[in-house]
């Protein structure tokens, strides 16, 4: 005997522990198998709602969990090309050729000219009312006749006018809608990689750039040859002239 006397007897009631296939108790929770880990669920709005954790993943670094770039919620991709929702996007059916890029450029020098027509109109009447004297030296003397005035109110009207037209079909409305005037005849579209215009201030920087293709004219004669129809401030810009068409293709 013990000096510690017999142990308790077992209460019937409770299981033995050791007994095998004895089952938890009512105060027990039954033992569950964790689910396994998910970072991309099919629904992100059915995820179990958490402050903590709202789409119902296991952070480790105790930072809400967040979906991945393109789900409901999620971050934008990073890698998608930027999109300007105010600008139109416009199908593409091929590069413009040489031969039509000299189209339209032919019939924006003539609306250009029209718009500065008042300043030639100028030049003509003051150079019709001007006259040359040689002097018995050799030096020759110009003389005006009539007033100034009207030849250099017409000459000034003209270079305002024909200003402002660059202005609004070089820069504006091409930036805008990748089209000037002779593009607009022609069907074709001044485009970004993403098919969409360039915006005005680019546009003005494209003009400024064709002092490059000027160089022996070899930038203007490039897009006869090349795979893209570019000239080189084309290249710089990453510009493309394209016919308005069918949908938009991968640009390289």
């Amino acid at each position: 005997m013990s000096h510690y006397g017999s142990p308790p007897d077992p209460d019937p009631n409770q299981p033995d522990p050791g007994a095998s296939g004895s089952t938890p108790g009512p105060s027990e929770p039954a033992p569950s198998e964790p689910a396994p880990y998910n970072p991309y669920p099919d629904n992100w709005n059915s995820a179990p709602q958490n402050p903590q954790n709202p789409y119902g993943q296991q952070n480790p670094y105790g930072a809400p969990a967040q979906p991945p770039p393109g789900a409901p919620g999620g971050p934008a991709n990073p890698y998608a090309g930027p999109v300007d929702t105010n600008r139109p996007t416009f199908a593409f059916n091929g590069y413009a050729g040489w031969w039509t890029r000299v189209g339209a450029w032919v019939i924006d020098y003539i609306a250009g000219a029209l718009a500065s027509a008042p300043a030639l109109v100028g030049y003509v009447v003051l150079l019709s009312n001007t006259s040359t004297t040689t002097n018995p030296d050799g030096t020759t003397t110009s003389h005006y006749s009539g007033s100034i005035g009207v030849p250099l109110t017409l000459i000034l009207i003209g270079a305002v006018t024909g200003i402002a037209f660059f202005v609004w079909n070089i820069c504006i409305r091409r930036g805008r809608t990748g089209a000037s005037v002779g593009k607009s005849v022609l069907a074709v579209r001044l485009v970004n990689s993403d098919m969409q215009p360039i915006g005005g201030g680019w546009a003005f920087l494209r003009y400024l750039l064709h002092i490059v293709d000027s160089i022996c004219y070899i930038g203007y004669l490039w897009p006869i040859w090349d795979s893209h129809k570019q000239t080189f401030a084309d290249k710089i810009m990453s510009t493309y002239v394209i016919h308005a068409g069918i949908p938009q293709p991968r640009v390289y």
